[in-house]
C-alpha cells in the first residue's frame, strides 16, 4: 500500500512540476504634455461652455476604440488635477477621438460658460489595453 501511493505522490509531483507559467508583459503606457493658453479657449456651439483642442496625434483609431485615457490639468506647481473636475467654481471635462483631445470648461451647474484666465497645463496619459 504504501509503494502505490508512494509512486501517485510522485505521479502527481512530476505531473505538478511539469506545468509552465506564463508571464504577460503589460503594454506601456504614454504620457503627453500640453499648454492651453487662454487664447485657445472659444465658445462651444452649445453657448453653456469653453472648449479648447489639444492634437493629440499619438492618438490613433485603434487607441481611440480600444485603450483608455485620464487627462489632468494644473495651473501651476506641477499639482495636476484629474478630470472631470471642480477648480474654483469652473467645472472641467473632455472628450476625444483620433488624434484630438478636446476640454471643455464652465461653471458647476452646467449653465454659464466661464473662460479659463490664464494658461493650463494638460497631462494626458494613454492607457494601452488589450
Amino acid at each position: 500500500m504504501k509503494k502505490i501511493l508512494t509512486i501517485i505522490s510522485c505521479v502527481i509531483l512530476l505531473a505538478a512540476s511539469s506545468c509552465t507559467k506564463q508571464y504577460v508583459t503589460p503594454n506601456p503606457n504614454e504620457t503627453l504634455y500640453a499648454t492651453v493658453n487662454t487664447t485657445d479657449w472659444a465658445l462651444y456651439s452649445d453657448g453653456k461652455s469653453y472648449s479648447a483642442s489639444v492634437n493629440a496625434p499619438d492618438l490613433n483609431s485603434d487607441f481611440a476604440k480600444f485603450g483608455g485615457v485620464i487627462v489632468a490639468i494644473s495651473y501651476a506647481d506641477d499639482v495636476y488635477e484629474q478630470l472631470p473636475e471642480v477648480y474654483n467654481g469652473t467645472s472641467f471635462s473632455y472628450t476625444y477621438n483620433q488624434g484630438n483631445l478636446t476640454l471643455y470648461a464652465q461653471s458647476a451647474d452646467g449653465l454659464t460658460p466661464i473662460k479659463p484666465t490664464q494658461a493650463i497645463k494638460v497631462k494626458i496619459i494613454l492607457v494601452a489595453s488589450n
